[in-house]
C-alpha cells in the first residue's frame, strides 16, 4: 500500500470511527471528534486534516439529528480550528504541545459553543447574568469534553506513534545499518 493510499484509508477509518463513537452511548461530550481534528492536523495532509472531523460530524449528525444551523456552524468551526491547532502541533510535536493543544481545544470548545448557545437560543437571559448562568450549567459538559479529549488524544497519538516506532524497528531489523 502506498503512503497516499494509507493516508486516505486512515482518513476514512477515522471519519467512520469518529461518527460511530458519537452515535454509540457515551457520557455527554465524551467523543473523539476534537481528538480527530488534532490528530488529523498532526498526521494527515492539510485537506484531510480539516475534512475528517467535519465529515465525522456530518455522518453522525445524519443519524443523531441536525439542529440550529447557527449552533452547528459554531460547533463545526471549532473543529476546523482544532485541525489548525493540529497543524501547529505537527511543526512543534512534543508532549507539551500535544497536551497544550488538547487543553486549548477543550477550553475553546467550552467557551465558544456555550457563548453561541447563550447568544442564539432563548434559554438564557441575554445579559451578563444569563451568560454566567449558561457557562455554569455547562461545567459538567466541560468536564466530559476535557476528559474525552485527553483520553482520545492519548489513545490516538500513542497508537500511531507506537506503530511508527514498531515499523521503524522492523525496517531496521530487516536492513541493519
Amino acid at each position: 500500500m502506498s503512503k497516499i493510499d494509507f493516508k486516505i484509508s486512515l482518513a476514512l477509518f477515522l471519519v467512520f470511527a469518529g461518527a460511530l463513537m458519537r452515535i454509540l452511548p457515551h457520557p455527554w461530550n465524551f467523543t473523539p471528534i476534537a481528538a480527530l481534528a488534532l490528530f488529523g492536523g498532526t498526521y494527515l495532509n492539510k485537506k484531510y486534516a480539516l475534512l475528517v472531523p467535519i465529515l465525522a460530524m456530518i455522518v453522525s449528525d445524519f443519524f443523531i439529528g441536525f439542529y440550529d444551523w447557527r449552533l452547528m456552524s459554531v460547533v463545526y468551526s471549532c473543529f476546523l480550528v482544532f485541525g489548525l491547532i493540529g497543524l501547529f502541533i505537527r511543526k512543534h510535536k512534543n508532549l507539551a504541545t500535544i497536551i497544550g493543544g488538547t487543553l486549548a481545544s477543550s477550553v475553546i470548545f467550552y467557551l465558544v459553543t456555550n457563548f453561541a448557545v447563550w447568544a442564539f437560543s432563548n434559554w438564557y437571559q441575554h445579559n451578563w447574568q444569563g451568560l454566567i448562568y449558561c457557562y455554569g450549567l455547562a461545567l459538567p459538559f466541560f468536564k466530559y469534553t476535557l476528559l474525552g479529549d485527553l483520553f482520545y488524544v492519548g489513545v490516538m497519538f500513542s497508537i500511531y506513534e507506537g506503530v511508527l516506532v514498531l515499523s521503524k524497528n522492523r525496517r531496521l531489523a530487516k536492513n541493519p545499518v
